[in-house]
């Protein structure tokens, strides 16, 4: 494999095109207007610079990574010879499944199809394709460039060959690829959405504030970032979405999401990425703030 093409470029699209890229793959990274390929190179860049300053990159492999980076806001050209697409597009169904639709008349016909998903079925978006011995998913976690596992997820399809070829790329991204089957929110989120919602259902109770929850997480469990600030910084829609897929997937109410969590979303405090959730951002610090009228 040697092309690779990027479907959004927000956190994750963004992420996995500086990482492709930085070990000397073609990246054409795909995004609806030039306005978000715009921010997202503008991203890449300050990522790329931090990289610098840290002396884990020199200046010329941050040149070299951004040269690998070309820009569209056509999918039918953009994928057109990419030997493996990844799709990092919003975690809503109805529109990876127009992607993948897309994706199954446009891409070469040896063309791999990767999802960046964190809990939607592999098995369903590899439904609406002709090739779903190719379609497989790849769930980097975030900042992709810093993070190393890749969750590389078989739908009922995917191929031997096809999970060789992926773990065999992950892993020459100097990532540590997983190979795991195809259940609602697969092993990671499995896991680690029932504690975000436990932790929000605890402040939600009133048993404590968002910095003591935090705090006895970080200190009691020796957890790099307490869970109220992680759902920050994954974007709370994204745990919401998340969270839907797990209900709705095993019917068992323990996954039901915190009305504290439901409602936050519908305020449009969503994280990091909105300046507010259960911490404010929008002063360039972190403090914590959750309006009181929302808790029990």
């Amino acid at each position: 494999m040697k092309n690779i093409a990027v479907i959004g470029s927000g956190t994750m699209g963004n992420g996995i095109a500086h990482t492709f890229a930085q070990f000397g793959y073609a990246v054409t990274l795909i995004d609806i207007n030039n306005e978000a390929l715009d921010r997202a190179l503008a991203t890449i860049n300050k990522n790329l610079d931090r990289q610098v300053v840290k002396g884990t990159l020199t200046d010329a492999q941050k040149q070299a990574t951004i040269h690998n980076i070309t820009r569209s806001t056509d999918v039918k050209t953009g994928v057109s010879e990419a030997d493996l697409i990844v799709e990092a597009a919003t975690e809503n169904l109805e529109l990876k499944l127009k992607i993948f639709k897309d994706l199954a008349a446009f891409a070469k016909p040896d063309a791999i199809l990767a999802s960046n998903t964190s809990s939607i079925s592999i098995t369903q978006i590899a439904s609406v394709t002709n090739r779903g011995d190719k379609v497989i998913g790849m769930h980097f976690m975030n900042p992709v460039p810093v993070m190393k596992l890749v969750e590389v997820i078989r739908g009922y399809a995917t191929s031997d060959e096809t999970t060789a070829q992926v773990m065999e790329l992950s892993a020459k991204l100097e990532k540590v690829p997983v190979e795991v089957n195809d259940y609602p929110g697969f092993v990671a989120n499995r896991i680690l959405m029932p504690m975000i919602n436990e932790a929000i259902e605890t402040l939600f109770e009133g048993v404590a504030g968002v910095e003591e929850i935090d705090t006895v997480m970080k200190l009691g469990m020796a957890h790099p970032m307490g869970p109220l600030q992680l759902a920050d910084f994954i974007g709370l829609d994204v745990c919401l979405a998340i969270l839907k897929v797990l209900h709705d997937g095993f019917g068992n109410p323990k996954y039901a999401p915190c009305p504290l969590l439901v409602n936050m979303v519908m305020a449009g405090k969503k994280g990091v990425k909105s300046g507010e959730g259960f911490y404010d951002y929008s002063n360039g610090i972190k403090e914590a703030k959750v309006a009181a009228k929302f808790c029990s």
